[in-house]
């Protein structure tokens, strides 16, 4: 049978459903599937992008005060250099899933790499001496704006890039690696931002350091990455993708029930994890607890929540349970989500504060990158980034109107003698009914995606139909493989 004919394709275009699946069996049979070591080498660069863009978008937030002191602007405005973040992703991410799931993941990171690259090194320019005050701040907020065109194109390239360059049992482990360098490169600059100003004394070596992982990303995705997909499939799904238009995957995802669902209630959850993160200050210096107790539970938060992906995606690429593993953490991290509510507004009890963290933490953020694998299981073969891209765009905008409900819900507090938030009467507000209401909506989005969801695993079931031989890349010094064992 020669798989590249014309009258085959013709066959397979006009005959019935059997007779296609029969077909495509027969076609997927005859492909030698392969896996390339430079797979590692393009993970490598993708966590590098996720993470240096991750640092500017939080470079500012940890040092706002000295921000606005070098900017010579309010508070307001240097928080709008992370906000800007946020409302790019809301009005740009469609246009970036297009991208990739059309122009291709090699186009996307180069693109995504400069954006990246040239956002950083103007913020850089922005805090020259010989720059007038005056038109700093808006050079600054100009490189932020080029860095939050960039974040889309990296923060949806995961599920692409474990689709077209990993075996099916690398898949969750490439798309958590990838996912979770994010999370890094938030940890990482609550931690150096606060520690280089206070060494250096001056923001302007701050950006400039921010830039440096920012310009070699730029670099090794420029000269390294050269070919749009690999010579040979990795996994019998690349095989029988049929890589469905932009327009047409965006209308199949919203005709899919299980799809949808995921979409709502896990967005929910990326919402809520928003408000965590961004409240968190705000709640605990009410009760007592200082700002740099706070940085610690984010940070805790974070730690533990790479250490539950990094497990989480190994044991999900060894069992294939992407419903369960997603059920289970957002069960037990609702519970977490209401433990918080109750103890946040307890004075004294730092252990138990930064346990509950590590909890919400260790099942919150470890899920992020099973639930997205879970969106190309049960919409594929619609394109990786539309149906990642889809779940994000439903988390930001839940988050905007989440921070917006909680914040009108905070009410002033008449006299808090335990208070150590900044003076003003603004800053004392009580969060009782937000963090209540921020639990209930936790609890709700999992309660519904635990009743209602439930999907085949299509992506998995279009591997099953083949026997690939899966091979090494031999020029690499690799070993053969057979029935998709990794040496």
């Amino acid at each position: 049978m020669d798989d590249g004919s014309a009258e085959t394709e013709a066959l397979i275009a006009n005959s019935s459903k059997d007779v296609r699946s029969y077909l495509n069996e027969r076609r997927i049979t005859a492909v030698e599937f392969k896996v390339y070591k430079r797979r590692w080498f393009i993970l490598f660069v993708l966590c590098l992008l996720n993470g240096s863009n991750a640092m500017a978008w939080l470079t500012f937030a940890p040092v706002a005060d000295q921000t606005a002191q070098y900017l010579g602007v309010s508070l307001n405005l240097v928080n709008w250099l992370s906000l800007v973040y946020v409302v790019v992703a809301i009005f740009f991410s469609l246009v970036t899933t297009w991208v990739l799931d059309t122009l291709g993941l090699r186009f996307s990171l180069i693109m995504g790499s400069w954006l990246n690259m040239l956002g950083a090194i103007l913020r850089v320019i922005g805090m020259l001496n010989s720059i007038p005050e005056r038109a700093m701040f808006p050079i600054v907020m100009g490189g932020q704006t080029l860095c939050a065109l960039a974040q889309p194109l990296v923060i949806f390239a995961p599920t692409k890039l474990a689709a077209l360059w990993f075996p099916d049992h690398q898949r969750a482990t490439a798309n958590m690696m990838a996912s979770m360098a994010n999370t890094v490169g938030l940890l990482l600059a609550n931690i150096f931002s606060p520690m280089i100003l206070k060494y250096t004394n001056t923001l302007f070596m701050l950006l400039l350091i921010y830039a440096i992982p920012a310009i070699v990303a730029c670099f090794l995705a420029t000269v390294g990455i050269r070919e749009r997909a690999p010579p040979k499939p990795p996994s019998a799904s690349m095989v029988t993708s049929s890589s469905e238009p932009f327009l047409k995957g965006v209308k199949l995802l919203l005709t899919n029930k299980a799809y949808i669902i995921l979409l709502v209630c896990f967005g929910s959850g990326i919402g809520v994890f928003t408000c965590f993160s961004t409240l968190l200050e705000q709640i605990l210096c009410v009760k007592g607890y200082s700002n740099d107790f706070a940085g610690v539970c984010g940070a805790v938060a974070i730690v533990f929540g790479v250490v539950g992906a990094f497990l989480l995606g190994m044991y999900v690429d060894k069992t294939k349970k992407f419903t369960e593993v997603t059920k289970i953490n957002m069960c037990l991290t609702a519970i977490g989500c209401s433990v918080f509510a109750v103890v946040s507004q307890l004075s004294d009890q730092k252990f138990i504060i930064g346990a509950v963290c590590a909890w919400f933490g260790l099942f919150g953020y470890s899920v992020y990158p099973i639930a997205m694998e879970l969106g190309v299981e049960c919409s594929y073969p619609v394109g990786e980034a539309t149906s990642s891209g889809l779940i994000f765009v439903s988390g930001q905008i839940q988050a905007a109107l989440y921070l917006l409900l909680l914040q009108a819900l905070a009410t002033p507090v008449a006299e808090s003698p335990l208070s150590v938030c900044a003076s003003g009467t603004d800053a004392d507000l009580s969060w009782t009914v937000p963090v209540l209401v921020m639990a209930g909506l936790c609890a709700l989005g999992t309660c519904c995606f635990v009743a209602f969801f439930h999907t085949d695993y299509r992506r998995l079931r279009a591997e099953a139909t083949g026997s690939p031989n899966t091979a090494t890349d031999q020029s690499t010094g690799g070993d053969t493989w057979a029935n998709s064992t990794d040496a």
